[in-house]
Order: structure tokens, then C-alpha cells, then sequence
């Protein structure tokens, strides 16, 4: 994912066809509370560690961290230039951050916020996961078409793997022995097997298009994705990567959460919407429509509170007298997070 959102806007009148279809914002989610961080608004992933009640939040060139039970800022990582995602493992103690500006993946104590290590990827590393099970790191390398995959307790990197495009977001079905990597500008999914470092196989994701966000119910497996040029989430099958279902979305989908637990699916839009939507069996149906803010596409969710949380900033009103195109412009020190929760 890029800091400013570069996604080609869908048709108004695709838009106004699928939000049609969804509720209006009153719902079972609602607004909890605004964080203020201030300064720009350059930012990309958000992540929660609901054990330890820490919000890990992408800030330009450091990761701003809030305890989400006070939601006040209680530290930050420095020298993340660049910063796209971050990892966390609680087994280990430790955060991994992706960072596009040195090419580096940075390895912090948990505690003490410190740098212990960086290790190099291949180039723009964006998303970043962690995966318990092997205890392996994995950097996607967004235009380097590639992944990077380090071992979490050294720091050594194991694999390099070639992928079939531009990377984004990656999730893992470790049941299945298999990592799924969204490739952005071939419309698919390249599929990992866990055990060789190879890519096995290829899913197609129509009628998603340009898929950037997804996440995996691996006691289903099934896969969940999103992407930014078609308002539309479809739910696989992870083991043969058939389509089983599909729902409406808000447009400009940047990131997809799912909560198992209470059988719902979110993505988050660059329009200032989040959209809900309710899983039962092998289908997906549209249940709220949740208003945030222009710019808000990343979120991340704590499945221990259920909450919702989202970045961005604040924009200057629309001049009247703009170019047809133009960019909005965020406002200064107006960076912060946005949190939504169940009513």
C-alpha cells in the first residue's frame, strides 16, 4: 500500500449502485474515540496486540504506539523510514516493521521499544506478517515482486521468493501449509507452500479487481479479499481458490479484517467508510455501512474488544475552484486515529 492513496476512483454511478445496497450508518457499530497523534498524515497499517493492550500505528518515518486501554500514547518505534506495516509476535517478545525507505525489515523489543536489528528485504517491503507457527517473519516486497521470509528469533533470512507481480497484502493458513500473497496488478493470488518457499499455484479474484486487502479464516479456509478499483469483497476457497461468495463494499478498499467469532468481515475505504458485512456459511451480505473519514483505507482490528480501529487526517474544504482531479489536501498536525466498537 502506498501513503497517498493512489487508487483510480470507481465509476459514480458504480458507487451509487452498491451503496444503495448497504444499511445506512446506524447499525451495531458505533463511534468510541478519536486518538490524536498530530503531525502529517502519512501512514499506511495499523496492528493491535489485544494481550498486551498495545495499537501499533504507521507514522512516516516511526510506529506510534497507544495503550488501547487508556488510548494514550505510551511510546514509539524510531527509525522506521518509510514504514508500511507491522508484525507482532508476543512469543517472542518482539515487533517487526516494514520499511520501504532502507529496504529493511527493523526487529524490536516489545518492551523497551527498541531497535535490535535490521534486516534487508527485497524493494518497497509493504505488508509484513507473522507466523506463529514456524516462528517466520514475512516482508512482501511490494514493487521488488518478491517475498522475504526471516526466521523471528535471529533475524536470518531463509527464503527469497519470486512472485508474478506487484505484492500486497499476504496471510497464511498454516493448516494448509500455505501462505496467499495478493497480486495487485494481475488481479490474483500467489499461493506459497510453507514448507518449500515455492509458489504452487495461482488464484484468480474476480470480479475483485487490483486486490490489496485480505484476511483468512483458517478454520474454515476460506479468504477473504478486497481491492481498490471495484467495490466488491469475495470470499475463497484457500485449498482450491474457487469464488464461493461475494458482497458490496464502500469504494477504494485498502484493508480486510475478519471477526470469526461473531461471523463478520470489514474493509475499510479511502471514500471515509468501513463497511460490515455479515458471514454465514458461503455467503456474504452487506449489514452497516460505518461513516469515517476521507482517506481512512488501512484498519486494524482487536478481536478481544471487537473494536474497530482506523487512521487519517483532516483535509482543508474542497476548493471550489480546483482542477477536476485534484488531490485533497490533509490538513497539519491533524493525524490520528479513529476508534468504532460494538454498540
Amino acid at each position: 500500500m502506498s501513503f497517498i492513496n493512489k487508487r483510480v476512483a470507481v465509476a459514480s454511478a458504480m458507487a451509487a449502485l452498491v451503496l444503495a445496497g448497504l444499511q445506512a450508518a446506524d447499525g451495531p457499530y458505533v463511534p468510541v474515540t478519536e486518538i490524536q497523534i498530530g503531525g502529517a498524515a502519512r501512514f499506511d497499517y495499523l496492528n493491535v496486540d489485544g494481550g498486551t493492550k498495545r495499537l501499533y500505528v504507521s507514522h512516516g518515518t516511526e510506529v506510534v504506539v497507544i495503550d488501547t486501554a487508556t488510548n494514550k500514547i505510551v511510546g514509539r518505534i524510531a527509525d522506521t523510514p518509510g514504514v508500511h506495516g507491522i508484525a507482532i509476535a508476543p512469543d517472542l517478545g518482539r515487533v517487526f516493521t516494514s520499511n520501504q525507505g532502507d529496504n529493511k525489515v527493523s526487529v524490536v523489543d516489545a518492551k523497551t521499544l527498541t531497535t535490535i536489528m535490521k534486516v534487508e528485504t527485497g524493494v518497497n517491503p509493504d505488508a509484513i506478517m507473522y507466523e506463529p507457527t514456524k516462528k517466520m517473519v514475512w516482508a512482501f516486497n511490494h514493487t521488488g515482486k518478491s517475498v522475504t521470509v526471516i526466521e523471528g528469533a535471529t533475524g536470518k533470512v531463509v527464503a527469497t521468493i519470486p512472485i508474478s507481480g506487484t505484492a500486497e497484502t499476504g496471510q497464511a493458513d498454516a493448516s494448509l501449509g500455505k501462505v496467499f500473497v495478493n497480486i495487485e496488478d494481475t488481479n490474483s493470488i500467489d499461493v506459497i507452500d510453507m514448507n518449500t518457499y515455492k509458489v504452487v499455484a495461482n488464484y484468480k479474484v474476480a470480479p475483485a479487481v487490483a486486490p490489496t486487502g485480505m484476511a483468512v479464516d483458517a478454520k474454515t479456509h476460506r479468504i477473504f479479499v478486497t481491492g481498490g478499483e471495484a467495490p466488491i469483497m469475495v470470499m475463497m476457497d484457500a485449498a482450491t481458490g474457487k469464488v464461493v461468495a461475494q458482497g458490496p463494499t464502500c469504494p477504494g478498499s485498502d484493508a480486510t479484517w475478519i471477526d470469526a467469532s461473531v461471523n463478520r468481515a470489514f474493509a475499510s475505504c479511502s471514500d471515509g467508510h468501513i463497511s460490515v458485512l455479515t458471514i454465514k456459511g458461503d455467503s456474504l451480505t452487506a449489514l452497516q455501512t460505518i461513516e469515517t473519514s476521507r482517506g481512512a483505507r488501512t484498519m486494524t482490528l482487536d478481536p478481544l474488544t471487537h473494536r474497530l480501529y482506523t487512521a487519517a487526517g483532516k483535509f482543508a474544504p474542497t476548493d471550489p475552484n480546483a482542477k477536476a482531479g485534484a488531490r485533497p489536501v490533509a490538513l497539519p498536525e491533524s493525524f490520528r486515529v479513529l476508534v468504532y466498537g460494538p454498540k
